[in-house]
Parts: C-alpha cells; sequence; structure tokens
C-alpha cells in the first residue's frame, strides 16, 4: 500500500524518488516545491490549534462523554 501512494505521489509531481542502485536497495524520497507551497497556508491553522489546545482539549473530552452515554 505504501508503494502504490508514493507511485501515485511522484507521479503526482509531490515527491521526488532517488535510486542509489545499491545493494541491499536504497531509495530516498523527497518533497517537492509543489508539495511544500501549501505550508504557508498551514500555519494560522497550526496557530489557532496551538492558541486554542485547552478548549480544543475539553471539547474533545465532552465529546467521548457523550458517545459513552448515546450508547
Amino acid at each position: 500500500m505504501l508503494t502504490q501512494h508514493l507511485k501515485e505521489m511522484k507521479s503526482d509531481r509531490i515527491v521526488t524518488r532517488t535510486d542509489y542502485r545499491e545493494v541491499p536497495p536504497r531509495v530516498d524520497y523527497n518533497l517537492t516545491a509543489l508539495a511544500h507551497s501549501p505550508s504557508e497556508a498551514l500555519v494560522p491553522l497550526c496557530s489557532w490549534g496551538t492558541e486554542n489546545m485547552v478548549e480544543v482539549t475539553r471539547v474533545l473530552a465532552e465529546r467521548v462523554t457523550w458517545s459513552s452515554s448515546a450508547n
């Protein structure tokens, strides 16, 4: 499954693959510039998560309680 996903990401230009043609086989995968480009857009989301960690943790704990009482 992992191999299939890596092949798809390579064909989509998300990763590059370097085959060192060694024994035992060794390959490296690296993210392309295309794969790195969304990271700037995710910074505000990561900041929001960090700033609201206490509240998010509380809500998730409540959800567990709701799920338990529904069963």
